[in-house]
């Protein structure tokens, strides 16, 4: 982080909604490997109770809500179909929360410009981030893989909230956080997700993102 002070993370609670799915899992993994106490939240608190247990020791499952509720820093990494419906009715318990969103594996309509502008439409009392958008999940889900060769684009208005997520991108070895703006930025980096799964097919890869000269 040029120039500017990490944040503290002692003690920060991570919860990711949607953390049964790929995406979700390999993130709870990795945060939950560097210590931190990481809630994975699902429609079905059993389900996400199951899948936590599969995952690292201070891994637990909860609800969807009841995770929100209890975590300091919410990473939401549901599939785009569900996306606006569990933020509009979580909102009240993510206010003052950060929220980071992480969709945008293909280049979507979305009517507020991007998945993450369409979540701080959604949640205006949260100080919503954009990031992990790049993040292979094979990469994040395999403990063999020790650091992952990747920098994490990172967008938003609060730059506390984005300093605090570069941080965060930061516990995963070999990873580093990078400010890219604001959250009308978000339109081609999620849409650059696509680009990466066609690159990743064609060679058999799992290719991410890393920014020169800083």
């Amino acid at each position: 982080m040029t120039e500017r002070e990490a944040p503290s993370l002692d003690g920060l609670v991570i919860a990711v909604l949607g953390g049964t799915g790929d995406q979700g899992r390999g993130l709870a993994f990795r945060f939950a490997r560097a210590g931190h106490p990481v809630i994975i939240g699902s429609r079905n608190a059993e389900r996400a109770g199951s899948v936590a247990g599969k995952i690292w020791p201070n891994v637990r499952g909860l609800a969807n809500r009841d995770a929100a509720l209890a975590a300091d820093v919410v990473i939401a990494a549901v599939p785009y179909e569900g996306h606006a419906d569990l933020l509009a009715s979580l909102a009240p318990d993510l206010a003052g929360k950060i929220v980071v969103d992480d969709r945008g594996a293909y280049p979507l309509p979305v009517a507020e410009g991007s998945a993450a502008e369409q979540a701080a439409a959604l949640l205006p009392d949260s100080r919503v981030v954009a990031a992990f958008h790049h993040v292979s999940a094979v990469l994040l889900l395999d403990p063999s893989v020790d650091s992952i060769d990747l920098d994490v684009m990172v967008l938003g208005e609060d730059r506390a909230a984005t300093d605090l997520v570069q941080a965060l991108a930061a516990l995963i070895p070999g990873v580093r956080g990078v400010y890219a703006g604001r959250l009308r930025n978000c339109r081609q980096v999620e849409a650059l997700t696509a680009n990466l799964v066609a690159i990743n097919r064609r060679y058999k890869a799992h290719a991410g993102i890393r920014i020169t000269d800083i």
